[in-house]
């Protein structure tokens, strides 16, 4: 299983829409509106790398009302 959270710049600003959109694909489990440089942040958890890149180059990139992205993969999880 793969973790990446992919930070997500926008352009008009439609954050419901976007992230409806988002949530769609097969693979984004979890759509974070957030304060900073980026508008949103979006957690994608799939199979393999080759999954992961299919969903970002296939799918998110494309997504109306996306200017830009920036992904970062998981390398290790810890939780409680």
């Amino acid at each position: 299983m793969v973790t990446a959270f992919v930070l997500i710049k926008i352009e008009d600003k439609n954050l419901p829409k976007i992230s409806e959109k988002l949530l769609a694909y097969d693979g984004v489990k979890e759509v974070h509106v957030v304060a900073g440089e980026y508008d949103m942040i979006a957690v994608i958890r799939v199979e393999d790398n080759a999954a992961l890149s299919a969903l970002l180059t296939d799918h998110v990139i494309h997504t109306e009302g996306i200017l830009s992205t920036k992904t970062l993969i998981s390398l290790q999880s810890c939780a409680e």
